[in-house]
């Protein structure tokens, strides 16, 4: 159930989605597309505020750290079904200026080659109605747009930067 990212990356780093039930970055899968739209509306905003920060010389406190979640909350997520930004996690790999294409490495070692924006752009969906997902996963593939939504990219086993 791990999804390695290796290749043209400065640190090979290992994707464990079964912790990502209870991870704050998580988004329902009905609504990421949406807040998609909602973050692009606002993101003129959001660097004016990033700009207005780094002129006064004020960092936000951080507000990705997890927090306790009470038995609702644990009730509901065990409900639903969830998607993540992969974004953070390519960062924190590093790739090479030189790299050209991501490829997903699927059921049987088929690869499915991406472009490094849509990866690092898209989303991955790592649960479905709370659960794992163990017969077609470990990770589905979304692109950003939505427009695989109904067919996303299962069975992804290692993500390769080329």
């Amino acid at each position: 159930m791990i999804v390695p990212i290796t290749g043209k990356v400065s640190y090979s780093i290992t994707l464990d989605p079964t912790v990502w039930i209870f991870d704050d970055r998580k988004i329902l899968l009905e609504d990421a597309f949406i807040e998609n739209e909602r973050k692009n509306e606002s993101n003129e905003w959001a660097k004016l505020g990033q700009r207005w920060d780094k002129e006064v010389g004020e960092e936000k406190p951080r507000t990705d750290s997890n927090h306790n979640i009470s038995k609702r909350e644990g009730e509901k997520i065990l409900k639903n079904s969830y998607v993540i930004p992969i974004k953070e996690f390519v960062n924190k790999a590093e790739i090479h200026e030189d790299a050209k294409t991501a490829v997903l490495l699927t059921e049987n070692n088929k690869e499915v080659e991406l472009a490094i924006d849509e990866l690092t752009n898209g989303y991955v969906q790592f649960a479905l109605k709370g659960k794992p997902l163990k017969e077609d996963g470990p990770i589905y593939f979304l692109y950003r747009d939505g427009s695989n939504k109904e067919n996303p990219i299962k069975h992804v086993k290692k993500i390769v930067i080329r």
